[in-house]
């Protein structure tokens, strides 16, 4: 989940390329990186945005992913936070999705999946308040 204070909480939010349901930047493990690190790096390639990455993930939410032959394969994503740091002018799927920052609450009603949408709403329950107001 990519997050900045600006000058409130917001979390990011991409449109998926098939279906254009709104989600968070995800993909699959990649060989010889962490959870974390694939999770830093798909954001990256999907919304040009690099931060530092939370080690350990949020949560977890399921979902049915749509397949090209027509049919659904579940699949469970490990949510990371991170802190975004810089916005690139662009990145690999640049052009490819449309991308939107928005308040918790407006993510939360956006996005389909009941997990992530949990997910999304407590977020800002796991950051001092401090940080939650710029």
């Amino acid at each position: 989940m990519c997050w900045r204070v600006a000058p409130v909480l917001q979390v990011l939010l991409i449109t998926s390329l098939n279906s254009k349901r709104w989600i968070l930047p995800k993909g699959w493990p990649e060989d010889g990186l962490t959870p974390a690190q694939s999770a830093a790096r798909e954001a990256f390639e999907e919304a040009g945005v690099i931060g530092e990455i939370a080690h350990a993930p949020l949560g977890a939410y399921h979902y049915l992913k749509d397949r090209k032959d027509g049919g659904a394969m579940p699949c469970s994503v490990d949510v990371f936070a991170l802190q975004i740091t810089k916005e690139l002018d662009d990145w690999p799927e640049k052009g490819a999705r449309e991308l939107v920052w928005l308040p918790l609450a407006e993510a939360a009603a956006k996005v389909g999946e009941p997990g992530l949408r949990e997910i999304l709403c407590d977020f800002g329950k796991h950051l001092p308040r401090a940080r939650r107001h710029a």
